[in-house]
């Protein structure tokens, strides 16, 4: 079952684009990220055939094991244009939604297909790996005319990821969601780029960390900015529309509109305004 909470945050002054001095004190929810919520939870006592269902596949029952292992089976590996059309026509029954025109790669991992929907002439590039898995999430929601590059990443653990119209994502990137993580549209987000929607908790030495709670606050990203490659975003973070971030930047903080950011932690040094 998922579980909020709220915590005031007491951050250090930062400035805006404009030098105006940001809020230091202010409340966030966040998503409880305990055992359910992990992959550790497949470790229990079951089946392999019952963990791969709930890893894998998603929905319970032989009918949606078989769709799944027929349809991936088949068509996911084949190569070149062929491949390529049979998976447009074929992957429509294994995604909750796909639109019109969409480009699917070879060799892509899909975890809990039903949860996924992708927008009218968007491509999936080959190696990427879609994972909507959850026990309350909505999945991956993928706009119009996005592009994620080869060996890319949407991971959810219970969480949700948006991807707004227009969305560009190179390659080798990773977004993983515990909570939310919604990029506004025409974002493009550069190779090696991680957002993180998650965190690890450390507060007791006489317990493992990886058997300790974490939290999820969230990410967003607005509409028509761009992320340099390497950059980091971390967990809480609210990126304003039109902003630019340094490559091999690292986002701790929130960043307002028209801004252009970079460092570790990323600093505003300008107003594209």
């Amino acid at each position: 079952m998922e579980e909020k909470k709220e915590i005031n945050e007491t951050e250090p002054e930062s400035k805006t684009a404009d030098g105006k001095t940001a809020n230091a004190l202010r409340k966030k929810e966040y998503k409880v990220l305990n055992e359910e919520t992990r992959s550790k939870s497949l470790t229990k006592k079951s089946s392999k055939t019952v963990k791969y269902i709930d890893m894998i596949v998603g929905k319970k029952g032989i009918f949606a094991l078989l769709k799944y292992e027929l349809l991936t089976s088949c068509f996911a590996s084949w190569p070149g244009a062929l491949g390529i059309a049979l998976r447009s026509i074929f992957f429509k029954m294994l995604f909750k939604k796909v639109g019109r025109g969409v480009t699917f790669g070879k060799n892509l991992t899909i975890r809990h297909p039903h949860k996924i929907s992708i927008g009218d002439y968007s491509i999936i590039d080959e190696n990427c790996l879609l994972d909507a898995k959850g026990f309350s999430n909505n999945g991956i929601e993928i706009g119009k005319g996005c592009f994620l590059g080869r060996n890319s990443i949407l991971s959810c653990k219970d969480g949700d990821i948006i991807l707004e119209e227009n969305v560009n994502i190179g390659f080798n990137c990773e977004i993983f969601s515990g909570s939310t993580v919604k990029v506004g549209r025409n974002t493009l987000i550069a190779a090696y780029t991680y957002l993180i929607s998650g965190d690890h908790a450390y507060d007791f030495i006489d317990k493992p960390i990886t058997e300790q709670e974490g939290k999820s606050i969230g990410v967003e990203v607005g509409a028509n900015c761009w992320l340099g490659a390497k950059s980091m975003v971390l967990d809480g973070v609210k990126i304003g529309n039109d902003c630019v971030i340094g490559a091999a930047a690292v986002v701790n903080n929130d960043i307002s509109p028209f801004s252009i950011a970079v460092g570790i932690p990323a600093r505003v040094i300008k107003s594209r305004k």
